[in-house]
Formats: C-alpha cells, sequence, structure tokens
C-alpha cells in the first residue's frame, strides 16, 4: 500500500488528456468580429435624425441657447450693489517671470523686471461698471455718461447689454466671466475707474 501511489499518479500522468474534454456544444449566437467604422457610423446617425426631423430641433436648440448667452450672459455672482461708498488704488504693476527677447534673441528685459502697463498705455476713458437689473444704477450710469466731459466705457456685471445698446444707441460692454472685475478687484457697483498716476484709482459709489 506504501508504493501504489506512485503508480497511480504515473497512471494519471499517462492518461491521455484529450479524453478528459468534452465537447459542451455551442453556448448562444456566434457573431463574426467585425468593426464598423467610427465615421460611417456618425454619418449613419446624422442621417437618422435628419429623416426623423430631430436634427432640425437640435440645431434651433443650440441657436436659442447661443442667442441666450449673447442677450443675457451671466451675471458676475462676486458683485453686489454698493451698501457703503469707497475709494481705494490699484496698482497694475507685474513681475517678469521670465527674460523678453527680440527676434535675434537679445534680452529686452530680465526676467524680474517689474512693469507698470501704464507707463507705456495710459487709460485714457473712465471705465464705468453697473448691474443693468437695478434700476437706480441704470439711472445713475445714463447721469454721468451724460454729463461726464471724458470719454466713458459703460461695462455691465449683470443684465442685458444688447437690449441697453438697442435702448442708449451706443455701445455696451459686458465683463464676461467677471475678468475685469477681479483685476480691479471689484466688491460693489455702480464703480468708476480711473488713472491716478501710476495706479489705477476705483471709486465705488452709492447712486
Amino acid at each position: 500500500m506504501v508504493f501504489a501511489l506512485p503508480w497511480i499518479v504515473l497512471t494519471a500522468l499517462m492518461f491521455p488528456l484529450s479524453s478528459l474534454a468534452e465537447d459542451l456544444g455551442v453556448v448562444g449566437k456566434t457573431y463574426e468580429i467585425a468593426e464598423r467604422d467610427l465615421i460611417e457610423v456618425m454619418k449613419e446617425r446624422f442621417r437618422r435624425l435628419e429623416q426623423t426631423g430631430e436634427m432640425r430641433k437640435l440645431e434651433e436648440r443650440y441657436k436659442a441657447k447661443v442667442v441666450e448667452a449673447i442677450e443675457r450672459p451671466r451675471p458676475i455672482p462676486s458683485i453686489t450693489a454698493t451698501q457703503t461708498a469707497r475709494t481705494y488704488f490699484v496698482d497694475p504693476t507685474w513681475t517678469l517671470d521670465r527674460n523678453v527677447v527680440d527676434e535675434k534673441g537679445q534680452v529686452l528685459f530680465p526676467a524680474g523686471t517689474r512693469v507698470n502697463p501704464l507707463d507705456y498705455a495710459p487709460l485714457t476713458q473712465t471705465l464705468l461698471f453697473f448691474d443693468q437689473r437695478e434700476r437706480s444704477q441704470v439711472a445713475f450710469a445714463k447721469r454721468f455718461l451724460s454729463e461726464s466731459k471724458s470719454r466713458v466705457k459703460p461695462i455691465l456685471v449683470g443684465g442685458e447689454p444688447l437690449k441697453l445698446m438697442r435702448q442708449w444707441k451706443r455701445e455696451v460692454f459686458y465683463d464676461q466671466g467677471g475678468v475685469l472685475s477681479r483685476k480691479f478687484l471689484l466688491k460693489q457697483v455702480p464703480a468708476l475707474i480711473t488713472q491716478d498716476g501710476n495706479r489705477l484709482r476705483v471709486d465705488e459709489i452709492r447712486p
């Protein structure tokens, strides 16, 4: 009995492995592997959308969204109506983080140079920020524009710029994404921005 185990193992190894396999048949349907061209799939889908009229509906919805975004841009969430008037100054000076070179590679301004944009492009007009959704601010802006002896650039932080342009028959700009508001550290409107020496003066006004 002691020597029986090796003979059992040897017999198992000699037994044909193929005889242990069992034909289970085919489970479910089989298909040839074929990858459709992505462009053709997209074309087919567009054709289907055109046939069902869905393409025209999608185009109309897209046009409506574009018009809505232009007519009524998103208001700047961080800006509120002025509660307490204040005046502060912004220094636009910034430091170069790399060398500025000419077309020959010669250094014009080395890294570390402090640059004030007002030295090269002074602010020659007053920037007027206001929210068109508030009547008091619109009235203040209209009055300021008519009384100011200098050039004024009206900039909205909320409201409908195209509607106001049609009413006033003049250009009205919009602070898209709040880029300018952040640059000038604006928190309240209406606000006036003018140049004062080599700084920018910001007056947040309560109308």
